[in-house]
C-alpha cells in the first residue's frame, strides 16, 4: 500500500512539473483592432457610406416630423371651426403620418433595419478577414493565446514586443487593401493619413514625403 501510495505521489509531481512546463512555453501576443481597422481603408470607406445614409435618412426624418408637427398645428387652429366629421378626418390623417413616421424609423434604424443590414453587409466581410489573419499570424507563430487590447477587458500592462496587430495587418494585405507598415497611424497621433495609392509589399520603405501608400 505504502509503495503504491509512492508511487501515485512521484507520478502526480512528475505531472504537475510537466503541466507547469507545458503551461511556461505556452506563447502569448495581443492585437489591437482599433489600430487594424484604422489602418484598412475600405473599412473607412465602409463608415463613410454608412455615416452618409444615416445622415440622409435623418434628413428623411426630419421632413416628416416637421410635416406631422404642421399638421398638429393646423389642426389646433382649425379645430373651433371644423366639424365633428372634419375634426375626425384631420385627427385620423394625423394619427396615419405618425404612424408613416414610427414605420419610416423602423424601417431604418430598427434593430433589423436597413442602418443594421448595411452594417453587417459592409463591416462583417472586413472583421471576418481579420479574425481569419490573426488565426493565421497565431498558428505561422505558434501563439496558444491572443488577446485584443481594445476589446474592453482590463489590461494592466502590456509589452510592445507582444503586439502582433502589424503581422496581422500585414497578413490581410494578403486578399484586401491596407495602409503601408511604415505609414499607419494610431488614433490621436499624426502622421500620413493612409490615402489609396500604388501596392506596396509588406514593410517596404518608402521616401520621404511620398503619399501613403496601400497594401492590395
Amino acid at each position: 500500500m505504502k509503495t503504491t501510495k509512492s508511487l501515485l505521489l512521484v507520478f502526480l509531481m512528475v505531472l504537475g512539473i510537466i503541466t507547469v512546463k507545458a503551461q511556461n512555453n505556452q506563447k502569448f501576443a495581443y492585437v489591437d483592432t482599433d489600430y487594424i481597422l484604422q489602418n484598412i481603408p475600405e473599412f473607412g470607406d465602409a463608415q463613410e457610406e454608412i455615416n452618409q445614409m444615416s445622415v440622409n435618412w435623418q434628413k428623411e426624418l426630419k421632413a416628416l416630423q416637421n410635416k406631422l408637427d404642421q399638421m398638429k398645428r393646423d389642426y389646433q387652429t382649425e379645430a373651433v371651426l371644423l366639424s365633428d366629421d372634419m375634426k375626425r378626418k384631420k385627427e385620423e390623417a394625423i394619427a396615419a403620418k405618425e404612424q408613416e413616421l414610427t414605420d419610416l424609423q423602423m424601417q431604418y434604424f430598427g434593430p433589423e433595419g436597413e442602418l443594421f443590414s448595411k452594417r453587417i453587409e459592409l463591416i462583417q466581410p472586413i472583421q471576418e478577414k481579420i479574425y481569419n489573419a490573426i488565426n493565421q499570424v497565431a498558428q505561422i507563430k505558434n501563439f496558444a493565446f491572443v488577446f485584443d487590447k481594445s476589446s474592453g477587458a482590463t489590461i494592466l500592462y502590456c509589452n510592445d514586443k507582444f503586439d502582433i496587430s502589424d503581422d496581422v495587418l500585414d497578413e490581410i494585405g494578403n486578399v484586401m487593401q491596407t495602409v503601408r507598415r511604415q505609414d499607419r497611424k494610431r488614433s490621436g497621433t499624426t502622421g500620413n493619413t493612409g490615402n489609396k495609392g500604388n501596392a506596396g509589399g509588406k514593410g517596404n520603405a518608402g521616401g520621404g514625403g511620398k503619399p501613403a501608400e496601400v497594401k492590395k
